[in-house]
């Protein structure tokens, strides 16, 4: 299953193309700034993309196109576990 939608990216602010695909249960993320380019996998998914995850399976649910329930709670239960990945502020600290 594959869902695709246009967002922008969190650092530049330029538009892109997200597709989140489900594999052996699995998601992945990969996006592109252009059309007919090439896809990117990226590992830095936010909760904002997973947020749009979830509302187009819910839309699509609800509409009876091949989702299923145990794709909602899935995605639910990675949203209720989501932790953002720590900001790095470019210094070193060192505790001693």
């Amino acid at each position: 299953m594959e869902i695709e939608w246009v967002d922008s990216d969190p650092k530049t602010g330029e538009k892109r193309y997200v597709c989140a695909e489900r594999f052996a249960r699995v998601w992945r993320f990969k996006f592109r700034y252009r059309r007919r380019t090439n896809w990117e996998r990226t590992d830095a998914v936010s909760r904002d993309m997973w947020e749009t995850l979830l509302d187009a399976l819910e839309r699509r649910y609800y509409r009876r196109e091949g989702v299923e329930e145990e794709d909602l709670v899935a995605v639910k239960k990675i949203l209720k576990a989501f932790k953002p990945p720590p900001e790095h502020d470019g210094e070193n600290h060192v505790q001693s």
